[in-house]
């Protein structure tokens, strides 16, 4: 066995030791096929107010910029599915990725920990972690590296899992074995497309960010535009309709991860709950959860649009 298959074995084995769901390879390079389409989302105005993503343009594709001397990305999936739900079918609802502990805190731990076994069992490296903390293509990388396709509805989609879960890297300076991309099997499937309530997915594998529910709802600082009305489909925080809807994610297994596990407390309130939920409430309620991003007055703003 090669030094680099050596390796790129032990890394594996020990991200699915840390939790990992799935752990892939692929050399780190400039993504010339990319290129010309993020331009053009850029310039189509795709990505409403999140005005980063024009930022940093060239290190977005390409790893070497992040990380001096980079020749793999590691990718990586952490599993976040569960069949709890909230208990009120009236109540305004929450993507479940936001039901427990904020994925950046519980990932980055991850992360590190898996970069200091690469120091400590193959030596010095330079490398990276990366959890949507940098200008880095998650899901270019984890489908370069076999993880999965990018479905119609952007999602990266594993045929043996489905699509809920997180992504993150490392870029290091290792010589690793690279893992080879997968086959789409999306085929003539356009669930997700019908089913979208904003008709955000455009088209097959092209999303326009800016009617996303998980947009208007997280992102949007300023007031949800009145076209969207009555088509929020009751989601106030982020929106799991094309994932919901996806075939492949009947074989989604539940998350054994602790910290994702939902707050009882959470899944109990009742629509009277949410309509009510006082800044103490909401301080104490998502105290380290995503939904802190949106602030209590984003929440508001949300679900006084829901009314």
């Amino acid at each position: 066995m090669s030094t680099s298959a050596k390796y790129s074995k032990l890394i594996k084995a020990e991200a699915k030791r840390l939790g990992f769901m799935f752990c892939g390879i692929s050399k780190a390079e400039f993504l010339e096929e990319e290129a010309p389409r993020l331009e053009q989302w850029l310039n189509q105005n795709r990505h409403g107010e999140m005005k980063y993503m024009e930022n940093h343009f060239d290190k977005r594709l390409d790893p070497t910029k992040l990380v001096e001397g980079a020749k793999s990305v590691i990718s990586l999936a952490l599993n976040y599915y569960t069949d709890q739900k909230q208990a009120d079918s009236n109540a305004p609802k929450i993507s479940q990725y936001a039901y427990g502990t904020d994925y950046h805190f519980v990932i980055k731990d991850k992360l590190k920990q898996l970069l200091h076994f690469i120091e400590e069992e193959i030596g010095e490296v330079n490398g990276r972690a990366f959890v949507d903390s940098a200008p880095i293509m998650d899901k270019v990388w984890a489908r370069r590296s076999g993880l999965g396709w990018v479905g119609k509805n952007t999602n990266l989609i594993n045929k043996k899992h489905g699509s809920f879960f997180f992504l993150a890297e490392l870029v290091v300076d290792l010589e690793l074995n690279y893992d080879h991309p997968v086959a789409d099997h999306c085929g003539t499937c356009t669930r997700c497309i019908d089913a979208c309530p904003t008709e955000a997915i455009t088209n097959n594998y092209l999303i326009d960010g800016s009617k996303c529910i998980s947009y208007l709802t997280i992102e949007l600082k300023n007031e949800i535009p009145a076209e969207f009305k009555g088509k929020m489909d009751n989601w106030m925080f982020g929106c799991d309709v094309c994932q919901d809807v996806c075939p492949w994610n009947r074989f989604s297994l539940m998350n054994n991860e602790e910290l994702f596990q939902p707050k009882p407390d959470l899944l109990q309130m009742s629509k009277k709950d949410w309509e009510d939920i006082t800044e103490d409430v909401f301080q104490k309620l998502f105290k380290n959860s995503p939904v802190k991003r949106t602030k209590f007055s984003g929440l508001q703003r949300n679900l006084d649009f829901l009314k």
